[in-house]
């Protein structure tokens, strides 16, 4: 696809949007990570990926693992809006008898290449996907997205290490560097930095960007495109709650729904970024 950047910017809202429907109606979820995430999987799932939901397992689709499974209501955001299942899908997050649960499910949702949760694990099977693809000669690419709290897990460098030993240059890892987790904040609780550093070290070609800039996505995804020897790795600075003004910044919002008054506030903040835009809902 060839999605211009500012119908990113406005899918990327509405992505926000349906996130917070899902969570406020389920009075369940992870509002703040599903915000800080949500440019990333516009231009991914509107520009980058290579997928086709009228054929959602299609052998030589692009992957794509959401290592980070709590910020599920995102990803689902993204796949009703890439048309993988209807949009009014999304009001059923976590009930008992939706295909939405509270971490990605592959055998339940159109979309999902793989099933997370357990933080850590997620990135490994990206690896795992990548380096069958590599030796196979395949041409998928593939994409995951973790979560910086998530990187304190010891496996993801274990993953790391061997997407560098084995080159894997069809690997792109971004990390939602938001800087808060549920305890607090990341450098303070366990502090993973300096990341770069850390990704570099195990030879992955790093770039560090504004992850809520959809322009500077795309530039490191061209980048990424050029490696022919090396994993990529982009750091992405982001806010935690970016979007909705009440939640930017702020840890309370890791994993909590808003109550009626702040839902309204919440949806009619996005609703007029939306529109700003030129968009609609």
């Amino acid at each position: 696809m060839n999605t211009s950047a500012n119908d990113l910017k406005i899918i990327a809202n509405k992505i926000r949007y349906y996130a917070l429907e899902g969570i406020y109606n389920a009075q369940s979820g992870h509002p703040g990570g599903s915000m800080s995430m949500a440019e990333i999987m516009s231009v991914l799932f509107f520009n980058e990926l290579r997928i086709d939901p009228e054929n959602p397992k299609k052998p030589d689709r692009d992957r794509f693992v959401l290592s980070k499974g709590h910020a599920a209501p995102g990803y689902y955001a993204a796949l009703a809006l890439r048309g993988f299942f209807p949009v009014g899908e999304l009001k059923n997050l976590r009930k008992i008898d939706s295909p939405l649960q509270g971490h990605p499910d592959m055998k339940k949702v159109n979309g999902v290449d793989m099933s997370t949760g357990s933080l850590g694990q997620g990135i490994s099977s990206a690896v795992g996907m990548a380096l069958y693809g590599k030796t196979n000669r395949k041409d998928y690419r593939v994409y995951t997205l973790t979560g910086d709290g998530e990187i304190e897990e010891g496996q993801v460098w274990e993953a790391a290490m061997a997407a560098g030993h084995y080159k894997l240059s069809n690997l792109t890892v971004f990390v939602d560097n938001n800087n808060l987790q549920i305890d607090g904040k990341v450098s303070e609780v366990m502090s993973v930095y300096p990341i770069a550093e850390k990704f570099r070290a195990f030879g992955f070609y790093t770039q560090e960007i504004n992850g809520n800039d959809i322009e500077e996505i795309l530039r490191a995804l061209e980048n990424c495109r050029m490696q022919s020897e090396r994993p990529n790795a982009v750091i992405c600075k982001t806010v935690k709650g970016k979007g909705i003004s009440f939640m930017e910044n702020q840890q309370k919002w890791h994993g909590a729904a808003p109550n009626e008054e702040l839902y309204v506030k919440a949806s009619a903040e996005l609703e007029a970024a939306i529109t700003g835009l030129g968009g609609a809902l």
